[in-house]
C-alpha cells in the first residue's frame, strides 16, 4: 500500500529527550515509564516495553523520536501520551529510534 506526502505529514514525529524513566510493575507485559522533553510542546509521558535492551537509569539523557499527535492512552495506573519509536531487533525485541545527533528537542521530522 502506498501513501501519498500528505498522509505521512499527518503523523506528527519529534524528538525529545527523555528527562526521568522508572520502573513499570503495575504493566501487564515489562515496561518502563519515560518522561520527555519536547522543547515548546512541554513534558509528555510514556510507556515503553523496552526492558530487554534498557534500564532506566540509562536512558535519562537519551534522545528519541516519538509520535506526539496520538490520543493519550490510559496504562493501568499511568496516562501515556506519545509513543516513543522503536523497531524489532533479531529476536523481535524493540530497539529505540533517535537521531544520529543531538538535535533541538521538539524538532519534527521530516
Amino acid at each position: 500500500m502506498t501513501i501519498g506526502f500528505d498522509d505521512f505529514l499527518k503523523v506528527d514525529i519529534r524528538a525529545a529527550t527523555i528527562t526521568r524513566a522508572e520502573p513499570f510493575p503495575e504493566a501487564r507485559k515489562p515496561a518502563i515509564r519515560l518522561w520527555l522533553d519536547l522543547g515548546e510542546m512541554g513534558e509528555r509521558k510514556s510507556s515503553a516495553q523496552i526492558t530487554r535492551h534498557y534500564r532506566p537509569d540509562s536512558l535519562v539523557g537519551r534522545q528519541v523520536l516519538c509520535v506526539v499527535n496520538f490520543p493519550p492512552r490510559q496504562i493501568g495506573p499511568f496516562m501515556s501520551e506519545v509513543l516513543v519509536l522503536g523497531v524489532p531487533d533479531a529476536e523481535g525485541e524493540v530497539v529505540l529510534v533517535r537521531p544520529d545527533l543531538d538535535v533541538p528537542n521538539g524538532g519534527r521530522l521530516y
